[in-house]
């Protein structure tokens, strides 16, 4: 079967799967822009993907302010927690929200894709999924596809600490990924009856919570606080911000941070002032060693604590927005005693005797339940199998040992070593959104994996960027798929030098680029692949990097790109007559 040949690209069937909010607002955009037949597939029962309803557990919260994680089209309900952070619970009522609002039957649940691949015509998508609640595979066409699976679906343990060791090995507990915590809160509640009042002196075995990231974190202060004793054992601990005092918005919510990251170019004056020059060298360190400082000295954290014992918040980008730490945050829980620190430290295996792990320098901790907050795997892996990854282009590809691509910023000196990982392996994906093999096809993209702390306005901006390419809208492209992989060579070689710690191509479905502190460069460079103004929060030479972000400067961007689409009709007509 073959998709019939039609005038306008708007009136073919087209595929978003996944429905966090990167789906939500790719279908949404799509739909506003005239694409008709847009269907939203997901495996899930809900809509919400990270925020999902079932993912949800208590003390679950994200690193956004209100005003942040939300997109344009909808305004965001005042949120629940009185510093005005966002919960979970937070995130998935607004998602809920914007689904009912705009996207009321097009969302299919409960529909798990199994494969995408070419027909033998060579155009369009066969799509084979299966409903959740059925065993027989069913096979669609369609004519464009954009994926929005995310990067937190499929869970990660390392190496011998995975459900099944625990069997072989005779554990006795309950092991469970942080992604279950939610669902299986009660029973592991149940399991573990609470310790003495304060939650420490008790012999009874800990509840070892293996990773520092901020799931873990969250975790560990959740059942502290119910009294349960815990043990939160980790190589090293996510970085953070804090202070007694919310952060103003000029620096919140502007492009302050941005400027204090480099970015592949360096698009003004300040830019090139900090990143290019010695003294810029000296300005943009003693930035960031005081945002550290005075996190740590926020949080109450002392100088010999393992609690240091963090990433850099410069070269990483696993850094959670703390705000004012509260009494019965994990920080102040962990100083107290609360919480038990083993770092640096991983758990190697459990133990034989049924109650215990392993530590990597051979000591055994007594533990009853272990919950592994190791983070995700690329979802794509699992959804598809090699040769549909390899007919997508989503694999990543050996890095080009003979690629010499450097940038001599003096702010990029002194980095960390490098993740055996990260000098391996290179992206093929171009921005973030289009594989390089396909950049001419116009007819398959990804949204929602650039890393990135505004996650909505990234994506909102990146949704109109993958509905003008299938437009066939004029934008800034390489002419080649040949051209288009050594662009993303170079940008693999970009993030190598920045983030030399982090192996980006390995899980591309999270990771296909980072755009972390300087996400506001890469929205810039999206805008500007569109011909649409760049720098919206206004200001003059000075004061820019102050201007508050905010969502109602890309709110007419559907608007912009008709209009910009009109103008170059008139001139082609104009030039043809």
């Amino acid at each position: 079967m073959t998709l019939p040949l039609v005038d306008d690209p708007r009136d073919e069937p087209l595929a978003v799967i996944g429905a966090g909010i990167a789906g939500l607002i790719t279908a949404y955009t799509l739909l506003q822009d005239g694409f008709s037949n847009v269907q939203v597939l997901t495996r899930d029962p809900r809509l919400g993907g990270t925020w999902a309803k079932e993912r949800i557990y208590p003390n679950l919260g994200s690193n956004n302010v209100h005003g942040e994680y939300r997109v344009s089209p909808l305004e965001m309900a005042p949120p629940s927690i009185e510093d005005g952070r966002l919960s979970g619970s937070d995130i998935h009522a607004y998602l809920e929200t914007f689904a009912s609002k705009f996207l009321g039957g097009r969302i299919e649940y409960g529909t798990e894709v199994r494969s995408i691949r070419r027909p033998n015509s060579g155009r369009g998508w066969l799509v084979t999924i299966q409903h959740v609640n059925e065993r027989r595979d069913l096979t669609r066409e369609y004519t464009r596809i954009v994926l929005c699976t995310g990067g937190a679906s499929t869970a990660q343990y390392p190496v011998n600490i995975a459900p099944e060791d625990a069997i072989r090995n005779g554990f006795k507990g309950m092991v469970i990924h942080s992604g279950e915590f939610g669902p299986k809160l009660d029973e592991l509640l149940a399991a573990v009856p609470p310790a003495t009042p304060n939650g420490v002196d008790s012999d009874a075995p800990a509840i070892i919570v293996v990773g520092g990231g901020k799931s873990g974190q969250d975790i560990s202060a959740y059942l502290a606080n119910e009294g349960r004793k815990v043990t939160v054992v980790c190589p090293n601990f996510d970085a953070f911000t804090a202070g007694q005092k919310p952060l103003p918005a000029f620096i919140r919510k502007s492009r302050f941070l941005s400027l204090l990251s480099p970015h592949i170019h360096l698009r003004t004056f300040l830019e090139r002032l900090l990143h290019t020059t010695w003294i810029g060298k000296k300005i943009v360190d003693f930035m960031w060693h005081g945002i550290t400082d005075s996190s740590f000295q926020a949080a109450g954290v002392p100088i010999d604590s393992p609690l240091r014992n963090t990433v850099s918040p410069y070269w990483h980008v696993r850094i959670n927005d703390e705000g004012i730490p509260r009494a019965n945050g994990f920080h102040a829980l962990a100083v107290s005693g609360k919480i038990n620190i083993i770092s640096p430290s991983r758990v190697a295996a459990f133990g034989d005797d049924g109650d215990s792990v392993i530590l990597d320098d051979g000591r055994r901790v007594a533990a009853s339940v272990v919950v592994v907050a190791a983070g995700y795997r690329c979802s794509w892996s699992t959804t598809f199998d090699e040769d549909t990854l390899q007919e997508l282009g989503l694999n990543p590809r050996p890095a080009d040992p003979h690629a010499h691509h450097n940038w001599d910023y003096p702010t990029l000196k002194d980095a960390p070593p490098f993740h055996p990982e990260a000098k391996r392996w290179s992206s093929t994906m171009y921005r973030g959104l289009i594989p390089a093999k396909h950049i001419n096809s116009r007819d398959f993209a990804v949204n929602g994996a650039v890393v990135s702390p505004n996650f909505g306005y990234t994506t909102e901006v990146a949704s109109h960027w993958i509905s003008s390419y299938f437009l066939g809208d004029v934008i800034r492209l390489p002419a080649t798929s040949e051209a288009a992989l050594a662009e993303t060579e170079r940008h693999a070689a970009w993030l190598r030098q920045r983030y030399p710690q982090i192996p980006t191509a390995v899980n591309g479905s999270h990771m296909s680029s980072l755009a972390f502190w300087s996400w506001p460069q890469h929205v810039d460079d999206l805008l500007e692949d569109m011909g649409l103004p760049v720098m919206r929060s206004g200001g003059n030479a000075l004061t820019w990097p102050f201007k508050v972000i905010d969502l109602s400067e890309i709110q007419y961007l559907k608007e912009e790109r008709e209009a910009l689409r009109a103008k170059r009709r008139i001139m082609i007509d104009a030039r043809d007559h």
